[in-house]
């Protein structure tokens, strides 16, 4: 559903423009509603999905039995966490404050369409994960068998 690499500005306020080639589409397929978390595997970046998408995701992360601790810090970090946004008239939304402190946000962010979901990321995070990945060899056995 959501696909591409947009630089992002953050206004004063914490709100941030959906960029217009996404809008009609958050807008049909979302209601305009969507949910922001933390993103539980890499510092410096949140999700955003889709209010029905995160429905499922909520559920599945909750059944997981809370007494493990990694189940619970993944259960802190994205339904502890989440807070529910609507595009305004504008077709903006705000990020919590704490939400934007938390993973370095500022001024300057970089939002990835990721399928499912949109991943917002600091400026300077995103760049040090394209850096880090650059001719990374790490490559999995399904990696491979992509027909890039």
């Amino acid at each position: 559903m959501f696909q591409g690499e947009t630089a992002i500005t953050v206004d004063d306020k914490g709100r941030l423009a959906v960029p217009t080639a996404y809008r009609d589409l958050v807008a049909r397929e979302c209601g305009n509603r969507l949910v922001i978390t933390y993103n539980p595997f890499e510092a410096g970046s949140l999700y955003l999905y889709p209010e029905q998408i995160w429905q499922r995701v909520r559920d599945e992360v909750s059944k997981l039995p809370s007494t493990q601790r990694a189940h619970r810090n993944l259960q802190l970090k994205l339904i502890g966490a989440a807070s529910p946004v609507e595009l305004d008239g504008n077709g903006r939304i705000s990020i919590p404050a704490s939400h934007r402190s938390a993973v370095g946000i500022e001024k300057k962010a970089v939002l990835l369409g990721m399928g499912d979901k949109f991943e917002l990321w600091s400026e300077q995070a995103h760049h040090a994960q394209i850096r880090q990945t650059i001719g990374d060899e790490d490559l999995s056995a399904h990696m491979l068998e992509l027909r890039l």
